[in-house]
């Protein structure tokens, strides 16, 4: 069971684009993010207070944003030549956008999945724990989360490289699950020591091809 919580973004209005639309994330305090069909209840009194709270639509586990992300999205609408009808190759498709572009920066030995979602039982309850398509990794640490959410009038495929430890996730929830933190234990900008955030921004554009930008900015 769902509660009331404002939805991440305005995914009715992303439905009536017409065009292929880059958008591109900050958040100004920390954000979680709750999976189509979690509640409130995963986290504590003290946590859900502490954060800013939205929802995404699709499944999948709660993610954590916060200030300093590299966050960027894309909507592609049913009639762009970047269409596909299969999930996993669109997937896959971003997470080479994401390589090729960190590749460029020196960023080195970085392998994209290419296989299915790893089911991890309890510890779902947070996307970062697990392993799916398209999800870039450098060694057995995550490097960049994928995710993506399909309608008949298009794709948003949804991606994001931590600006900084999700840690503070094992604090937010009422009952961490054993192993969230090893499993959670994923690269960060600072791991990575990138440094010009604008330059992977403009390789992930023109490797991924023309789009409409747009920018979202969440405040609370």
């Amino acid at each position: 069971m769902t509660d009331e919580v404002q939805e991440l973004i305005d995914y009715d209005e992303l439905r009536r684009l017409g065009e292929p639309t880059v958008f591109v994330g900050q958040v100004q305090r920390p954000t979680v993010v709750l999976g189509s069909r979690q509640s409130t209840s995963l986290l504590t009194r003290l946590g859900r207070g502490a954060v800013t709270l939205r929802r995404r639509r699709g499944g999948g586990g709660l993610v954590l944003l916060q200030p300093g992300d590299l966050w960027v999205d894309w909507w592609i609408p049913v009639d762009d030549p970047r269409w596909s009808h299969d999930l996993r190759a669109t997937s896959i498709r971003a997470g080479e956008w994401w390589r090729e572009a960190l590749t460029v920066q020196g960023i080195q030995y970085l392998r994209v999945h290419r296989g299915g979602v790893a089911n991890l039982g309890a510890l779902d309850v947070a996307c970062f724990a697990g392993q799916g398509p398209g999800e870039v990794f450098q060694d057995s640490r995550k490097v960049v989360g994928v995710s993506q959410w399909r309608v008949r009038e298009g794709a948003y495929v949804s991606t994001l490289l931590p600006g900084a430890s999700s840690a503070l996730l094992l604090d937010l929830l009422e009952v961490p699950p054993p192993g969230l933190a090893a499993a959670i234990d994923h690269h960060t900008v600072s791991t990575l020591a990138i440094t010009d955030a604008d330059a992977i921004y403009a390789r992930l554009v023109g490797a991924s091809g023309a789009w409409r930008h747009q920018r979202v900015q969440l405040t609370a």
